[in-house]
């Protein structure tokens, strides 16, 4: 059986699927790593398909996607890949004019003002809607021949919501909040759109060859624990329920700033919690219960650090987490994109040879 299709009492090859393997707290011989936009503008190699071509037609590119996907796994050696997209290709794809402006980063021409807006929006087919994604994992697939696995991703129907309402990105989403508390009903009707679109577009991508999913939540700190709890919650919810019920795939979230709400987060039925830096990672396991594994969780601004620092901070990361399985090292949100690459490697390398801790119990 591939492990695209890995059950989570399967014997599997531990060394092209450490990672899968620790996302159903099985034994493993040591910590699987990846991180969060490994695939980037820290990789020299990234900038130079980057000075040829704009962020769009890369993204639409599947030869182009395919290449950047994999570029860390070749350069860093990572025990898994992410597919080089973007969460805004689905409101695109709903019928939102999508731009990325330099220095500035996605934008939406005509944000969401109205219901006669919303109204608009039209239903997501994947395979016609966004054939360039499916094409492009086929093609990692292919090429990575079962080196690592491919994790595919979508952001949830919050965060989504958040920069259709806004129009980009913000650092207090002023009008999406208003929203929230003035017009509860149309902000609803939005995440219900939005939950069906999510839901299938993660569904083909793992027909398309994708062999783990992350829900990115990644304005979920935005809510009070009561609107996560009503607005967030339960859209990823029906999302990850449609995907237990129709593939055989391990299941991601990560719900940035919400490291106090590990417990509502248990309910949402996913396999693995990722967390961001500003919680300790024992803590986290401990309000787990190893009931489901962790993704995480160093500061990523560790990677300025000088070697001996940086190892420091890893080793407290994994310390931290202790003993067992269940346990994937990642950052607790991106790589910044000025880190020097050799930091990078130096951590996947210390985090590889870490023996002090012992995950095959």
């Amino acid at each position: 059986m591939t492990s695209s299709n890995l059950q989570p009492d399967e014997p599997v090859n531990p060394q092209t699927d450490i990672f899968l393997r620790a996302c159903y707290r099985q034994p493993v011989p040591y910590t699987p790593i990846w991180m969060m936009r490994q695939a980037g503008r820290y990789l020299p190699e990234y900038r130079a398909l980057r000075s040829q071509y704009d962020f769009l037609t890369m993204l639409r590119t599947p030869e182009l996607a395919t290449e950047v996907t994999i570029q860390p796994v070749d350069i860093v050696g990572v025990d898994a890949a992410i597919l080089f997209c973007d969460i805004l290709v689905i409101p695109e794809a709903m019928g939102m004019e999508l731009r990325f402006i330099e220095k500035q980063g996605p934008v939406f021409t005509d944000p969401l003002r109205s219901e006669h807006d919303i109204d608009q929006l039209k239903p997501v087919a994947p395979q016609e809607d966004l054939p360039y994604v499916m094409e492009a994992i086929r093609q990692i697939r292919a090429q990575l021949a079962g080196r690592v696995p491919l994790i595919g991703f979508a952001g949830s129907p919050w965060t989504l919501a958040a920069y259709m309402i806004e129009g980009q990105g913000s650092s207090h989403f002023r009008t999406l909040r208003r929203m929230l508390y003035a017009e509860p009903a149309l902000l609803e009707k939005l995440l219900d759109k939005l939950t069906i679109a999510i839901a299938k577009f993660l569904q083909a991508q793992v027909e398309a060859g994708a062999q783990a999913i992350q829900i990115f939540d990644s304005w979920g700190g935005l809510l009070t624990r009561e609107a996560y709890q009503y607005y967030s919650l339960p859209t990823i919810q029906r999302i990850i329920a449609r995907l237990h019920r129709t593939a055989n795939v391990p299941v991601i979230l990560f719900s940035r700033g919400r490291g106090a709400d590990l417990d509502l987060q248990m309910d949402s039925g996913a396999d693995v919690l990722s967390v961001d830096w500003t919680i300790p990672i024992g803590k986290a396991r401990q309000q787990v219960k190893e009931q489901v594994a962790i993704q995480g969780n160093l500061d990523p601004a560790a990677l300025y650090a000088p070697p001996e620092i940086l190892q420091e901070e890893a080793k407290s990361v994994l310390s931290g987490y202790g003993d067992g399985p269940g346990h994937i090292f990642n950052l607790g949100h991106g790589i910044f994109p000025d880190v020097p690459v050799e930091h990078v490697q130096a951590l996947v390398e210390y985090v590889h040879n870490d023996r002090k801790n012992s995950h095959a119990n």
